[in-house]
């Protein structure tokens, strides 16, 4: 799934307590709100694939490094359904799923080829043009979501064997890829709620 924050209409009472503390360190207003979007869509979409209550699931995140809050995220009522959010200032995605399940969600930028990111993520030669690159980027950060890349390993060639892999673009300037173990669809997202 993926929307504009204003269209995820579910309410913040369903965030956890870590979740609205991180939510509330957002210095730019249309940051936070695209988080709690993610947070609530992520909730939408387990629901939609679980056919449960979105109000009943904990969507929960640890990392050995940060604590709570960050890392993986899953639900605590059914940690073997894989989820993933992002979010980005305007817009946000998210995915559930058997397996393993990444979702990433960039603004392609203006202007010149971006040729730092390109030499980051060792972007073939054949990419001249900042679309094409966020789409490699944003295929590379769903994979890293998936526990399958890091940051470290970023500049690996990818091996799409065993992958399925949904695109789209939502205008102006958005790309979004998920990344599952089985064939994806993309369900929309409208104004009116899903449960």
């Amino acid at each position: 799934m993926g929307a504009r924050p204003e269209q995820v209409l579910a309410p913040a009472a369903w965030l956890t307590d870590v979740e609205r503390a991180r939510s509330a360190r957002f210095v730019h207003e249309a940051d936070r709100r695209a988080f709690v979007a993610a947070h609530l869509l992520v909730r939408l979409s387990a629901a939609a694939c679980l056919d449960a209550d979105p109000a009943t699931l904990t969507l929960l995140q640890y990392c050995e490094i940060h604590g709570e809050g960050h890392g993986r995220p899953y639900l605590k009522e059914f940690p073997g359904l894989g989820v993933s959010l992002s979010h980005t200032r305007g817009y946000v995605a998210a995915a559930a799923g058997p397996g393993k399940v990444g979702v990433d969600a960039e603004r392609v930028p203006p202007g010149a080829f971006d040729t730092t990111l390109a030499a980051q993520i060792a972007a073939p030669t054949s990419i001249t043009d900042n679309t094409e690159l966020i789409r490699l980027w944003a295929r590379k950060e769903a994979l890293i979501k998936r526990g399958e890349l890091s940051l470290d390993t970023v500049r690996a060639p990818i091996a799409w064997d065993g992958h399925h892999v949904l695109e789209w673009r939502e205008p102006p300037d958005v790309v979004v890829v998920a990344v599952t173990d089985v064939k994806a669809e993309r369900v929309p997202h409208g104004r009116e709620p899903l449960w």
